[in-house]
């Protein structure tokens, strides 16, 4: 399984770059972003699906902060947003996907 890890300092700006075509011929199973700096609402549906990558964000409160995401090509049994404290949360640093019993943790730390 191949696990890649990136800080993309603005996802919008990476796809500009072209970490599209990028995840589109290296194929990899997961990949973990972090400073993807988008909203909810700023997420584009199906753009990952396309690849066959499932999509899970969690996006900080302030606009145009931090935030996390996975795109994983087999779907996770669980995943967890957040570290159950609100004060953290808010900033959209940490979400966790479980693979039966493994747990793969993506967390943006400053």
């Amino acid at each position: 399984m191949e696990i890649i890890s990136y800080n993309v300092n603005g996802l919008r700006a990476a796809l500009s770059k072209g970490f599209y075509n990028w995840l589109k011929i290296n194929e990899p199973d997961i990949v973990c972003l972090q400073e993807t700096k988008l909203q909810p609402a700023q997420i584009t549906p199906g753009l990952f699906e396309s690849l066959g990558y499932e999509s899970f964000f969690h996006s900080a409160v302030t606009k145009g902060y931090s935030g996390v995401a996975i795109l994983s090509k087999k779907v996770p049994d669980q995943i967890r947003i957040g570290m159950g404290n609100p004060r953290y949360d808010a900033e959209g640093r940490v979400i966790l996907a479980d693979y039966g019993p493994v747990t793969l943790v993506n967390v943006y730390i400053p």
